[in-house]
């Protein structure tokens, strides 16, 4: 029988992450993690990413993970240290994401004091985590981080904070790291019910207009194959959520593109006239039904999800299955039988026809055909000739507002997890740091960023991390001088009154220089594509900033608790 090893806290600490094959870790320093911070040098083969500001650790292990599906790791000291995650914390938790946060803490001795940088982290964190540990023995930590990595990556990600006080960072113990867990209370259900397939399979033979709602959980469960299976087996149309993209190819004929308040119009058409949804690893949140009082009304619902606290959550649910996607699409894939490619030939007619319709609509409004290169760019413009220069498994990261809108709409992604964005929360600041994690998490993939003029300035210190450690992005900022998804909404129902959306921003092309990137400028519609072709082909990371019509607003749009019946075009 191997002797174990007699480890500090902090050794232990380590020993678990390779364990757990971590290679990567964003953090801070501070007094109540020095211990952690000197025990680092030991372990050459995890590499810490010095960020700016703690919230940039949070986004960047979320974009690290997003990318990877395996978790993220951030690093921070105790009290501002710690609460510095808190909204990357959450933004993981609304989004399924798992990540592993460490905080310092002071002595065990003076918990409870008020001594200084103390603050129950456990206790703020506690909404926004699966599950968090204050960890008062050494001889637990171990068996801590085991559970932590497993709660975070088994059943419905998220996200798992361990506090650990300063004492315990160094204390000794007798190292042996688990091999497995036991939880008695977290048995996640993966295999769905055989008895609801077969009724979700009957169920679907009775519908004359079908429609599958493809979310986050799909890509969670790395299920695209099985969703393209399912999809082409049963000729069934199929939309997504803003995180579901990219789990089936936008050019796949079947694919209507994004549903919800800025979703195409075809798809909030489509859901609301369906008379069966089958909804996939989504939880039906209100920016994708509108009000409830008319969603999917007399419609059956086919709900299929890991978590059972979202079946019938926030809808009525006619088949509910509990279960991981990708095995409850392997059992359908077996009961269902291939159907005729005209099966749904009407209901697809229906769709096609909204879309001419609705296409020809919105080229009207926006006299597409008059449009000349000496005019100031919208942001779908820039999206666009994003996605004409980039490669095209490139991970494309937004930042929260109007332009993330525009991407999702715009982009069409092909690939899974190609999409890096914040969903539930919508958390601005976030492309920076994320597109970081993404990027050290994928060195050999092209990452896009696009942000708004007023994320961009929410996270701007992390552009010295991307110097420091050498991160090459391609940083888009669409400067319209404005807060532009709440000016929108102040034009639309606020009477035009623009009181605190104005946004100036410092000189962008001094500030490039300043942090040492690269810099290039689009003014006019004609300059984006040489801009952005010039900014592929520098080495290193290049800010191009592109100056966007001000008040240009995004739509489709459904006015907040109206129906996707009442989307406006335009």
């Amino acid at each position: 029988m191997a002797e174990k090893k007699r480890l500090n806290g902090s050794q232990i600490l380590f020993e678990c992450l390779l364990a757990e094959g971590v290679d990567t870790v964003f953090g801070y320093p501070g007094g109540a993690v020095l211990p952690i911070y000197d025990t680092m040098p030991q372990y050459k083969k995890i590499r810490h990413i010095l960020v700016r500001h703690e919230q940039g650790a949070a986004f960047a292990a979320e974009g690290y993970a997003r990318v990877t599906g395996k978790p993220g790791v951030c690093f921070a000291t105790s009290g501002p240290g710690a609460t510095n995650l808190v909204t990357g914390i959450a933004n993981a938790y609304m989004d399924s994401i798992p990540v592993v946060y460490f905080t310092g803490q002071v002595p065990l001795s003076v918990i409870g004091t008020d001594a200084f940088q103390e603050i129950d982290i456990s206790g703020i964190s506690l909404p926004v985590t699966k599950h968090n540990y204050l960890v008062d023995n050494v001889k637990d930590l171990a068996r801590v981080i085991k559970e932590a990595f497993h709660i975070a990556t088994h059943g419905r990600p998220g996200p798992v904070l361990i506090d650990l006080p300063k004492d315990v960072q160094v204390h000794e113990t007798d190292f042996e790291y688990p091999k497995t867990v036991n939880l008695p209370g977290y048995k996640p259900k993966y295999d769905g019910s055989q008895q609801q397939v077969k009724r979700a399979i009957s169920t679907m033979a009775k519908s004359k207009k079908p429609l599958i709602i493809a979310g986050h959980g799909v890509l969670l469960s790395n299920a695209s194959k099985e969703l393209a299976e399912f999809v082409e087996k049963s000729q069934i149309p199929v939309v997504n959520t803003i995180l579901g993209l990219g789990s089936i190819p936008e050019d796949h004929p079947l694919a209507l593109g994004m549903l919800g308040m800025h979703g195409h119009a075809v798809c909030n058409y489509a859901t609301h006239h369906a008379d069966l949804i089958i909804g996939l690893g989504e939880r039906f949140d209100d920016r994708i039904t509108g009000d409830l009082k008319t969603f999917a009304k007399g419609a059956d619902i086919i709900h299929i999800d890991i978590d059972p606290a979202e079946i019938g959550k926030n809808t009525h649910v006619t088949v509910p299955i509990v279960g991981d996607c990708k095995k409850v699409l392997k059992s359908l894939n077996k009961e269902i039988v291939k159907s005729s490619t005209n099966k749904y030939s009407k209901w697809m007619n229906e769709l096609t026809e909204y879309t001419e319709k609705t296409a020809a609509f919105q080229e009207r409004k926006l006299r597409t055909k008059s449009r000349k290169d000496s005019d100031i760019p919208r942001v779908s413009e820039v999206v666009q000739a994003i996605r004409k220069v980039a490669d095209k498994d490139a991970i494309f990261v937004t930042d929260v507002g109007q332009h993330q809108m525009f991407a999702a709409q715009n982009y069409h992604f092909s690939h899974p997890n190609t999409i890096v964005t914040s969903g539930g929360l919508g958390s601005m600041g976030f492309a920076l740091p994320a597109a970081m994690g993404a990027k050290l998490a994928k060195p050999n993939k092209e990452v896009w960023v696009i942000c708004g003029d007023g994320g961009f300035q929410m996270n701007i210190q992390e552009l010295q991390t991307l110097v420091q450690d050498k991160i090459d992005l391609k940083i888009v900022i669409s400067n319209n001088g404005f807060l532009g998804m709440v000016r929108q909404w102040q034009d639309l129902f606020y009477k035009k009154q623009y009181i605190g959306t104005p946004m100036t921003v410092p000189n962008i092309e001094k500030l490039t220089d300043a942090y040492g990137h690269h810099y290039v400028k689009a003014a006019t519609q004609g300059e984006i594509l040489p801009a952005l072709k010039k900014a592929k082909k520098i080495k290193g990371t290049v800010i191009c900033e592109c100056y966007t019509e001000p008040e240009e607003n995004v739509f489709p749009m459904v006015p907040s608790g109206k129906s996707l019946e009442d989307t406006l075009i335009g």
